[in-house]
């Protein structure tokens, strides 16, 4: 590695020893801050220089350099913690001339605290005058120079550090996705619902229609999956009479990557006994305005070149009337397989001849096609065709289910069903389901005996959703990518 140093590199570290000799501790130890930048400047606000001489407000901060302009004796630089930025001036006739000879060792990224007075320079910038400079941890690294124009878009999500070192909107970013979690959580609460945690380690592949990750647990000499969805184990908690539960927390899904899909992703699934659809509808619709409000401040929210409402009632559709609209196809009717196989070669509507195997699935790929990309304004598709909805009770008719997706700006943010509380009506889905599984579908559900002996106990009737956290965090912070609102996501190796 020492082979392949930058100049740049090589400079840091040749600087080193140099600390040691003034008696400083290159990487530092704890120090004690007065303020946050955010609450030195709001101590500062309103005040001219003679408020601000006469006040003498002295704070001690800390936080990483990000630009120095050195003068001989005296100097300027910029400091920045998770709350800010703000100047500083270091003076050799302020701090002392051993104390400034360490500071000559500074460089851009290097973390130091500094003590002094708050005062506004000759153009007005609120500066820190440092009377007391601590070197706390040295950067070896000097920042790539591609993060000055953040071009390199893979390059930041490797080295989301540095990104949120330069990118304030990365910053931005992390710090709201949390305060969204908690106006979830709060919403919910104060519903009466109970936040629980469930198994991410599952022996039945179930809850959703996805592909696994598998792993092997060694002690029971067992494979397990990486849960897909939460589902399953929270209808148990109704059964068991917590009546209204939810949990925030990562699902797995071995699938493809894009700019709204990551193999792992947080969502919050909540069942409510005694509910149904129109419970989960208002709740979806109604925690969604509050977090706009509260977090965001509005429900008018910019996203990319749009406008996204989330102030007034949500449109809510059948699924078989937006296949009407847009292409004049009822599937209410009673359309045959081999029909609905004439009308997607007819409308060039692609589908997998193994998998699919009834006119419902047709109806989904009809949707997909020609639906989905046009919804833009938050709404409500309802009324599912069975065979895409295995957990779901039956509509009036029984081709269908009482079953939501949300989407807003093209893309699925929210999935609700009327639960499906029957055993017997359940086990004969799981049987569908196995045969789709032995038809060569990945994402078929396997055979849960315990959840079936769960049913058999009685659940009540009962109304579930699903949120997607990572896409709902997408649109309340104005971000078109799914990696740019988790931290850490999954990447492909470099080439």
């Amino acid at each position: 590695m020492e082979n392949n140093l930058t100049d740049q590199e090589k400079v840091r570290r040749d600087k080193l020893p140099k600390y040691k000799e003034l008696g400083v501790d290159p990487f530092g130890h704890k120090f004690i801050r007065t303020h946050l930048i955010s609450e030195a400047r709001k101590l500062a606000e309103g005040k001219d220089n003679a408020k601000l001489e006469q006040e003498n407000i002295i704070v001690t901060l800390a936080g990483r350099i990000n630009a120095l302009r050195r003068m001989g004796k005296a100097s300027f630089m910029n400091i920045q913690d998770k709350t800010g930025k703000i100047q500083a001036y270091v003076g050799i006739d302020i701090i002392g001339e051993k104390p400034y000879e360490l500071f000559k060792l500074a460089d851009i990224g290097d973390i130091v605290g500094i003590k002094g007075r708050l005062m506004l320079t000759r153009t007005g910038e609120l500066t820190v005058r440092v009377t007391e400079y601590t070197h706390l941890t040295k950067s070896l690294r000097p920042f790539p120079e591609k993060y000055h124009g953040l071009t390199d878009v893979e390059e930041r999500y490797r080295h989301r550090y540095v990104d949120l070192i330069v990118n304030e909107n990365a910053k931005k970013n992390a710090i709201m996705r949390p305060k969204i979690i908690r106006a979830m959580q709060k919403y919910f609460d104060s519903l009466g619902f109970i936040e629980v945690e469930t198994s991410v380690l599952s022996p039945i592949l179930g809850g959703a229609n996805a592909r696994p990750f598998v792993t092997h647990h060694n002690t029971l000499d067992k494979d397990f999956y990486l849960r897909i969805a939460t589902e399953l184990p929270l209808k148990k908690l109704l059964v068991g009479g917590l009546e209204r539960v939810y949990e925030i927390g990562r699902l797995f899904r071995n699938e493809g990557m894009d700019t709204t899909h990551n193999p792992e992703f947080t969502t919050v699934e909540l069942y409510q006994a005694y509910g149904d659809l129109e419970d989960m509808k208002n709740i979806c619709e109604g925690v969604i305005r509050e977090i706009a409000k509260t977090v965001v401040g509005t429900t008018s929210l910019p996203y990319d070149d749009k406008t996204i409402d989330v102030g007034k009632p949500f449109r809510w559709v059948s699924m078989a009337e937006l296949i009407k609209e847009a292409t004049g196809i009822d599937f209410t009717q009673d359309i045959k397989f081999d029909e609905a196989v004439k009308l997607a070669e007819k409308h060039q509507v692609e589908y997998d001849p193994k998998l699919v195997t009834s006119t419902g699935q047709i109806m989904n790929a009809f949707f997909e096609k020609f639906c989905e990309e046009k919804l833009i304004q938050p709404t409500f598709v309802h009324t599912y065709p069975i065979e895409v909805s295995p957990l779901t009770k039956k509509s009036k008719d029984p081709r269908f289910v009482e079953r939501f997706e949300l989407f807003i700006d093209g893309h699925e943010v929210a999935n609700a069903y009327t639960e499906l509380n029957d055993p017997i009506d359940q086990k004969e889905r799981f049987v569908e389901q196995l045969k789709a599984k032995e038809r060569g579908d990945e994402e078929a559900n396997e055979m849960d005996y315990d959840f079936l002996e769960a049913l058999e106990y009685g659940m009540p009737p009962a109304g579930g959703i699903g949120i997607g956290i990572d896409r709902l965090v997408m649109l309340m912070c104005n971000e078109k990518s799914i990696r740019e609102v988790i931290l850490f996501p999954t990447m492909k190796d470099r080439k």
